[in-house]
């Protein structure tokens, strides 16, 4: 009662800093660490009581063996399991008996941990699917010592566990073929995401010893399962609270950076062998993977560019290096072994190149600076805006920024330019939204998602950056914080945007961790709006996330209407 008047809002959380734990501690006659320590004394008790009296007569239900003599029916155990949320209790109900048969120490451990485990797992999104997960996992690691210690000796990972299993079947999924990672869950330092020089380092140390022996495909599958590894890496972290959005997306895209550099390894050596290479090849990242924006779903948009060394003859040049970047692509898109229901494979497009399909999939730099002088269009310098140099020849990373810099950034947005930006918006809205879709809730292409803020954004930094070297990024928030520096927008718009942002970034994201697919579209089940809600760090209501989505992306596409159309 204290908590809801201190500021008359309807609310269960108790306030754990001063000044607010004070006011609640003073107006119930105390101070903040009594009212504290009564707090925890009390909620331990009563956890014990609920323990005893509604979790464990289950056990007692399906299990051979008595935990405290208090008798469940079975009819009583499905009623009590469908209370909990659990949507199959016939099937928990066999979960739990596997789980606990027998009188080895996996056995008696798992009758310990349980009675509240099942607690942890009622209060995810999805109890069946996680209880499914955790037997999958015990069987899978046996009584392994480290995994029975770690569920004995620390709740908060066995917490986690059932958090994370009863959230995530995108995890579940990718746990069930590498129990081993369950250990990063009992330290958080495991779960600190590697940065592309440790994981380049893993994956080069791999080529080192597996190139010389095997084919192209056996020797980039030791890649792709670097990449599987580190991603549920970044997935656990993320869905333990440990990373914030921007780390996320940032360590994806390290992850992706470095695939791409031991997979273009791989093919060089595929189609070149021990000879002298005739070109270098640089891979250019494009749209997310350019602004290190990418979320667990997102493909790979690309630019390939050569150069002939001195003396080779430029056909053959140009041959090889369109071999290397098929073999490239090839190698990119097959999954890891074994291949996982609903897995991300590294898919590659290439369409942003000049002339689009019909275009050639390689060019020289210097086909790309007389294609840009002659023939592009503004869409083709919105698309530079976001390259990004990703693997490849170092010298022709460099002498590439340096050109689409000059493209990007070097002219102001003419008027015409802005009208033509304005149609083509107008064209993706009409024609790339899906038929059906409601574009309240799609949130790449909907009102106030991802492209409106994008678009707006990029408009910006066509017409301003250059003259504003802080505009010159490939992110879509540095560029938008720039914009606030540069009160080229109002501070409270920028917010707007950033957070309309965010929201729809975190969805997608929280999407393919809830089904393992790919989404864009705001779910209308109540089932899927919580757990999406849980992921995005929203609540535990589904509700409150479509409430919250749909206000914000509405004030969202008031700004981008009122500023894109006012360029």
């Amino acid at each position: 009662h204290r908590v809801q008047l201190r500021r008359l809002r309807r609310t269960h959380l108790l306030p754990d800093e001063e000044p607010a734990l004070g006011q609640i501690a003073r107006s119930i006659h105390t101070d903040s660490d009594d009212v504290t320590k009564r707090w925890r004394e009390s909620t331990r008790r009563v956890r014990a009581l609920q323990q005893r009296l509604f979790f464990s007569p289950l056990l007692d239900a399906v299990s051979a063996v008595s935990t405290d003599g208090l008798k469940m029916t079975p009819d009583a155990a499905k009623t009590r399991m469908r209370a909990l949320g659990f949507k199959d209790p016939q099937a928990a109900l066999g979960h739990i008996q596997a789980l606990t048969r027998g009188t080895d120490r996996a056995a008696e451990i798992q009758r310990q941990l349980l009675p509240a485990m099942l607690g942890w797992f009622a209060r995810g999104a999805d109890p069946d699917g996680g209880l499914l997960a955790f037997r999958r996992l015990s069987e899978s690691l046996g009584g392994t010592a480290w995994y029975l210690r770690m569920l004995r000796d620390s709740s908060d990972a066995a917490r986690r566990l059932c958090l994370v299993l009863s959230g995530s079947r995108f995890v579940g999924d990718l746990l069930e073929h590498s129990p081993e990672a369950v250990a990063w869950v009992g330290d958080d330092r495991e779960l600190d995401p590697r940065g592309a020089i440790q994981l380049w380092r893993q994956v080069d140390a791999r080529l080192d010893r597996r190139l010389a022996a095997e084919e192209a495909p056996a020797a980039v599958r030791h890649v792709r399962q670097v990449r599987r590894s580190e991603t549920l890496r970044v997935a656990l972290a993320d869905m333990s609270g440990l990373l914030d959005l921007e780390s996320v997306c940032g360590a994806l895209a390290d992850i992706d950076q470095v695939t791409v550099v031991g997979a273009l390894r791989v093919a060089w050596r595929a189609v070149v062998g021990d000879a002298e290479p005739l070109t270098d090849v640089l891979v250019v990242a494009m749209g997310r993977q350019g602004g290190r924006e990418i979320t667990y779903g997102s493909d790979l948009d690309a630019l390939f560019v050569h150069r002939p060394r001195p003396g080779a003859d430029e056909e053959r040049a140009r041959e090889q290096a369109e071999e290397v970047v098929r073999m490239l692509m090839a190698l990119l898109q097959k999954p890891a072994a074994p291949p996982l229901p609903g897995e991300r494979r590294l898919e590659v497009d290439a369409d942003l190149r000049p002339e689009g399909r019909q275009g050639p999939l390689v060019r020289t730099l210097d086909s790309y600076r007389e294609y840009y002088g002659r023939w592009a269009e503004v869409w083709e310098r919105q698309a530079l805006l976001r390259a990004r140099p990703l693997a490849g020849d170092d010298d022709l990373a460099t002498d590439f920024r340096r050109w689409a810099d000059g493209v990007r950034y070097a002219q102001d947005l003419s008027a015409a330019d802005a009208r033509e930006i304005r149609r083509i918006k107008a064209r993706v809205e009409a024609e790339r939204l899906p038929r059906g879709a409601d574009p309240a809730r799609h949130v790449k292409l909907g009102r106030g998602g991802l492209s409106d803020v994008e678009w707006l954004v990029q408009s910006l930094q066509l017409k301003h950056a250059g003259r504003i070297e802080d505009l010159r990024v490939t992110g879509t928030l540095p560029a938008l914080r720039a914009i606030a520096r540069h009160d080229l927008l109002p501070e409270s718009e920028v917010a707007v945007l950033e957070e309309a942002w965010l929201l729809a970034t975190r969805i997608r994201a929280a999407l393919l961790l809830w089904t393992g697919k790919v989404s864009d579209v705001l779910p209308t089940n109540m089932r899927d709006l919580e757990a999406v809600a849980r992921l995005s760090g929203v609540g535990t209501a589904g509700g409150e996330l479509e409430e919250r989505y749909l206000r914000v992306t509405r004030l969202a596409r008031q700004v981008f209407e009122t500023r894109f159309y006012g360029l």
